[in-house]
């Protein structure tokens, strides 16, 4: 598979990631039923494991690497805080304003890795 085609599926499921979480966190503050349904217990981490494949098939492919491209570092570790706020927020903490602060603050983790994304910067409010 070409790199184009594999960072097509990358940005494809990073769409579709954004969408399932705001979509589940929106659910959560209306306490919808439809948070227990099976689909949404399994799809999204079909599509986040997807997401990673392509993700890290595509850092090999232009032969840029976690821990030794600052940009890459940054995004490991903007996706660590994700996963932890992302957790909180849709599952662990214990009231729901706490939920949805930790739900929010998992949003600008979001963004924040699609923003170093686009400048191949770990600090991308400075890129030029």
């Amino acid at each position: 598979m070409s790199y184009l085609a594999v960072k097509h599926v990358h940005v494809a499921a990073v769409a579709l990631s954004f969408a399932l979480f705001f979509i589940r966190g929106v659910w959560m503050m209306q306490e919808s039923p439809l948070l227990t349904r099976r689909w949404v217990k399994i799809l999204p981490h079909v599509n986040d494991t997807v997401l990673l494949v392509a993700g890290l098939s595509a850092a090999f492919m232009i032969r840029q690497y976690p821990f030794l491209d600052d940009w890459l570092t940054a995004k490991v570790f903007g996706l660590i805080a994700y996963i932890i706020l992302g957790t909180l927020g849709l599952k662990r903490a214990k009231t729901k304003p706490a939920r949805i602060g930790f739900w929010v603050a998992a949003l600008g983790a979001f963004g924040y890795i699609v923003a170093v994304a686009f400048a191949r910067n770990p600090l991308p409010w400075t890129a030029a």
